[in-house]
């Protein structure tokens, strides 16, 4: 089970986070860190982008409660990560044998290479609800790889 634990945050990237929630009168898109974190999560696994975290943050946002996490449906998220990356479908037993620990750090790896993507894509941003809304419509909508816009049918 995931219950117990904290998920860290790399010391360099707690200003994203910060700046993505809505914590402390702020205007970004998610309302809690976990919400943030767990985004970040699912972009570093979609890009494969999986890095270690090196210092961790101690101030706000600090490590964050498992417990959040789970409260807000995401264990089941952190632990189809932890299969993908394992490619090994025991991470889901609780034999209590350290794999939550596996699973959290695997999660945390991801999630700070997503913020890396997002660190990248929102440069320069002033509203990152609207940039983040450009990259999920992106997601969704890709353009065609193989086209270029050719400005000279408008002369």
């Amino acid at each position: 089970m995931l219950e117990t634990g904290r998920i860290r945050i790399a010391k360099d990237k707690a200003e994203l986070v910060k700046s993505l929630t809505t914590i402390d009168g702020g205007n970004g898109p998610f309302l809690t860190f976990a919400d943030a974190i767990a985004f970040a999560a699912a972009l570093g696994v979609k890009y494969q982008q999986r890095v270690p975290l090196g210092e961790i943050s101690r101030r706000e946002p600090g490590p964050i409660g498992m417990e959040i996490f789970v409260s807000r449906g995401y264990d089941l998220f952190i632990k189809q990560v932890g299969i993908t990356a394992t490619e090994d479908i025991q991470v889901l037993s609780s034999s209590g044998n350290g794999e939550g620990k596996g699973l959290q750090v695997i999660f945390e790896e991801y999630a700070n290479g997503g913020l890396e993507i997002l660190q990248e894509k929102l440069q320069g941003a002033v509203d990152y609800s609207e940039r983040i809304l450009l990259i999920l419509s992106g997601e969704r909508f890709p353009t065609h790889q193989g086209e270029e816009f050719d400005l000279r049918k408008f002369l």
